[in-house]
């Protein structure tokens, strides 16, 4: 597969000619939702087996050859040239497929209200096949150790029919809201503990879980080490049942950073304890904030980079967003923007006729328009380039893979690269 940025007057027929396939397949495949209406810097992933490469001036042979992974010798033979054929500018370039490593990936999936939306678990459906993990979100610890279940409807049957291991996630929500009051007594009180681990163990083995996932936190400082014995303590129970066990971290950048959020997610100690964790690069843009990317490569790579001295890479989980975000401007602190999906975004950018553009250090694309009201909006959000950028990088950390939050908003390209990057892991 291939990734190609639209251009000015391209339509999906001349895209198509230039790669030797046909519109349908590429509009199909990408479930283009503007088809007739491209829009200029808009990614299609072209559905080919390997990709093409045309040559650029100061190219030869052996300097495609590296980009590549390939040998120049193997290059020529493929596209049937000589290795002493001089490249002409222009000229088009067959690339074979790579072998691919494997990798494992986790998806949460929220239901929210009285009962699942068709579209999410459709959304569901969709990803399983591409999944290691299906993380319905969450169970809600209570104070007397009980658990308030979510929603599970049809989640476990489609793990089940798609190889994936079923994950508990189990929160220290209240109200929707993380609480450290609660985490406290979680992690503190003894008999109490005793009971939610029981109650762990019983939902566990009703709904067939083999993952339990703690996503605790806003916990208090105080608490890093009780939290690290709990773990220890939670971990010895699972493995008697052949249970995995996982974590979600907090972004950190250092054992010492500061904050409600970080202090007490010691990555060591969760390093030696968990079968994996996830770490949730993501959210630097947010809702509540001002208009930026959800998770630019360079603070995401800055906390990776600083994780895997604490934690084998092999164990990690880089946390991304399926989602985007629709800023109204100036941003006004206390305003929210609205969450919109990639596809979303592109027909955002089809309606107002503007172009979308890639900010290169952040990894990412952005457009900006103005409403019917006058009023004038920012948008990041995920495409080809971007999730291409943190497939690299968990390439190049040698991680163990992706872990999505959340399911419900439309990505296919996502999942089309997937393929093309990685042999899925299926432990089920």
């Amino acid at each position: 597969m291939q990734i190609h940025v639209v251009q000015e007057n391209q339509t999906l027929t001349s895209i198509a000619r230039a790669y030797g396939t046909t519109a349908k397949e590429i509009a199909e495949a990408n479930e283009i939702p503007n088809p007739n209406n491209l829009v200029v810097g808009q990614t299609i992933v072209i559905p080919i087996i390997g990709q093409f490469y045309w040559v650029q001036s100061g190219d030869s042979l052996y300097s495609i050859s590296r980009k590549f992974g390939i040998s120049f010798q193997e290059l020529a033979a493929v596209n049937g040239i000589s290795v002493n054929t001089p490249l002409q500018v222009g000229f088009r370039l067959y690339i074979p497929p790579r072998p691919r490593p494997k990798a494992e990936f986790n998806a949460y999936v929220e239901p929210r209200g009285t009962s699942v939306a068709p579209n999410l678990e459709a959304s569901a459906r969709e990803a399983a096949p591409y999944l290691t993990y299906l993380a319905p979100f969450s169970f809600q610890a209570l104070r007397d150790g009980s658990l308030k279940e979510p929603l599970l409807n049809n989640f476990p049957a489609i793990a089940r029919a798609n190889q994936n291991v079923l994950m508990m996630v189990i929160t220290n929500q209240e109200n929707d809201q993380f609480n450290d009051e609660l985490g406290r007594i979680l992690l503190n009180n003894i008999p109490i503990q005793d009971k939610f681990l029981d109650n762990i163990v019983a939902t566990a083995k009703k709904y067939g879980f083999k993952d339990i996932h703690f996503d605790f936190e806003y916990l208090r400082p105080a608490d890093r080490e009780a939290y690290n014995r709990f773990l220890r303590k939670a971990k010895a129970r699972f493995q008697q049942e052949g249970w995995l066990l996982s974590t979600a971290l907090a972004p950190k950048t250092s054992a010492t950073q500061k904050g409600r959020w970080y202090e007490a997610h010691d990555y060591k100690a969760h390093g030696e304890i968990a079968d994996f964790v996830v770490i949730m690069t993501y959210e630097w843009g947010y809702s509540g904030g001002p208009a930026m990317a959800v998770s630019p490569i360079g603070p995401v790579r800055k906390v990776l980079e600083y994780a895997i001295t604490e934690i084998p890479s092999s164990k990690i989980l880089m946390g991304q967003n399926l989602y985007g975000y629709d800023w109204t401007l100036p941003f006004v602190p206390g305003s929210v923007a609205k969450a919109v999906s990639p596809q979303q975004a592109i027909q955002l950018a089809a309606a107002h006729n503007v172009p979308i553009q890639y900010d290169s250090r952040a990894q990412a694309p952005f457009f900006n328009y103005t409403d019917n009201e006058g009023k004038k909006h920012e948008v990041w959000f995920e495409d080809a380039k971007s999730i291409q950028a943190k497939f690299n990088l968990i390439k190049e950390l040698k991680l163990r893979g992706m872990s999505y939050w959340k399911l419900g908003l439309s990505f296919p390209q996502n999942w089309l690269l997937i393929t093309e990057n990685f042999e899925v892991v299926k432990r089920a």
